[in-house]
């Protein structure tokens, strides 16, 4: 496995007014790993998950992707507010504007950021194709004359679309659902389609949001053996947010523990299994009963 860091977060600050919710937060997430990141409900990685993404802009702290070749300032891509010595420098206001009228999360996603998230976010109305296609919108050719004429260029575009959306209904298993409403799909395998929808966007590193949350087991076991795919035959980073113990124990490469906005602990699946502060956070143990 690559030692090499795909995702770098130091000292993430989130605060909501007098509210801390993220305090001081770092974590390296190494290239094509599971990573997960673990905590009692309201500890903040739901929170973790909106800053990388862009969601939410980070109160301070660094974040670093490393992907597709280029490493990109994740705060920064999300613009930062008008200073008195932009005014002054045409090529700053300039810069400034860029981001402040462009900058987001679709651009975090080109980076090569993909998520998914705990409330499915479908487009129920459209086909579970079409789900897919809408998801490529960044890689075809949107040229409207092109279209118009109907180029090959265009044509090829489109092709490879079709294909590509059709490889990975096929990953997750949808390919006899592909003209079904998306709505109609059962839970689980809304849950699949939303994987395949963030994939199709072409990324690196994908963050999951609870992907087996009302999951039978028999669908857990297949998810995760899903996820081992996306990293060993994908070359995928996937950070996973997850309540399923068992699960994370058994598919994940490296744990971060969170508690309050706070890193307790971090290591291994043993390491965490037996690690005290963990019990201690899961438990509601007295602190003077973990020292």
């Amino acid at each position: 496995m690559s030692e090499e860091i795909v995702l770098s977060v130091e000292n993430l600050m989130m605060h909501f007014g007098g509210i801390k919710a993220l305090n001081n937060v770092s974590l390296q997430v190494k290239r094509n790993s599971i990573f997960a990141l673990i905590g009692p409900n309201g500890a903040g990685k739901t929170t973790v998950f909106n800053c990388l993404t862009g969601f939410y802009k980070a109160s301070g702290g660094h974040i670093e992707l490393n992907a597709h070749g280029v490493k990109t300032d994740v705060i920064k891509m999300l613009g930062e507010p008008f200073k008195a010595v932009d005014f002054v420098s045409p090529k700053s206001f300039v810069s400034r504007l860029h981001y402040k009228m462009f900058g987001g999360t679709h651009l975090i996603n080109r980076a090569g950021l993909a998520r998914t998230f705990q409330n499915i976010r479908l487009f129920k109305e459209m086909s579970v194709l079409e789900n897919l296609l809408v998801a490529q919108h960044m890689w075809v050719n949107r040229n409207l004359l092109s279209g118009i004429l109907n180029t090959k260029g265009y044509r090829k575009a489109e092709s490879d679309a079709l294909d590509h959306a059709f490889y990975w209904l096929e990953v997750v298993d949808l390919v006899d659902c592909a003209n079904r409403l998306a709505g109609e799909l059962s839970y689980g395998q809304q849950r699949r389609l939303e994987i395949a929808r963030a994939m199709c966007t072409r990324p690196q590193i994908i963050c999951l949001d609870e992907p087996a949350a009302g999951l039978n087991p028999q669908e857990t076991e297949a998810l995760s053996a899903m996820i081992r795919l996306l990293r060993d035959e994908h070359d995928l980073t996937v950070v996973l947010i997850e309540h399923d113990m068992g699960m994370v124990m058994s598919i994940s490469d490296h744990i971060v523990v969170l508690d309050h906005g706070v890193v307790i602990a971090e290591g291994g699946p043993e390491a965490i299994r037996h690690d005290p502060k963990v019990i201690a956070a899961y438990l509601g143990a007295e602190e003077e009963e973990v020292v």
